[in-house]
């Protein structure tokens, strides 16, 4: 499958891979594994959803900032093996939600990184999952996601 034409089949231009922020590097690969950090819903240097699930930003809003997140998590994956079509599936996501106290809707807002990963690797894109609510992450973002991913040579 040449997941770089599906990309464009739908419209989608991968952001530039975000620099680390910390002590930290973007990915980390061990056999076929590649390890990639999490990400937050930042594109050229700026934030696209900042604030709370449930106080400034509704559940819509957030499944997108997820998808925002799923994008700068791919860009990584391309810069660390050179193509998309060198990725064989995605095996796990975790998701973070930053919400209110109580907030349980935190599968629905990381459904928009899992469609995302669907839409563009098929059956590969399909992954095991986890999806938590938190109180506050890095820079306000609405949404990280982290992924790991099956690659080949």
């Amino acid at each position: 499958m040449n997941y770089e034409a599906k990309l464009a089949e739908l419209g989608i231009t991968l952001p530039t891979p975000p620099a680390a922020a910390g002590s930290y590097v973007p990915t980390v690969r061990t056999g076929n594994l590649l390890y990639c950090a999490g990400t937050i819903c930042m594109i050229g240097g700026q934030m696209t959803h900042v604030g709370q699930v449930g106080k400034e930003q509704t559940i819509e809003a957030a499944k997108k900032a997820a998808e925002v997140c799923a994008l700068n998590a791919l860009a990584n994956v391309k810069a660390a093996v050179g193509s998309l079509d060198k990725v064989v599936r995605i095996v796990f996501v975790s998701g973070f939600v930053n919400a209110i106290d109580g907030f349980m809707d935190s599968p629905a807002v990381i459904n928009g990184a899992s469609d995302l990963f669907v839409k563009v690797f098929g059956d590969a894109g399909k992954h095991a999952r986890a999806a938590v609510a938190v109180n506050g992450l890095p820079r306000g973002s609405t949404t990280e996601v982290q992924i790991v991913v099956e690659v080949k040579d």
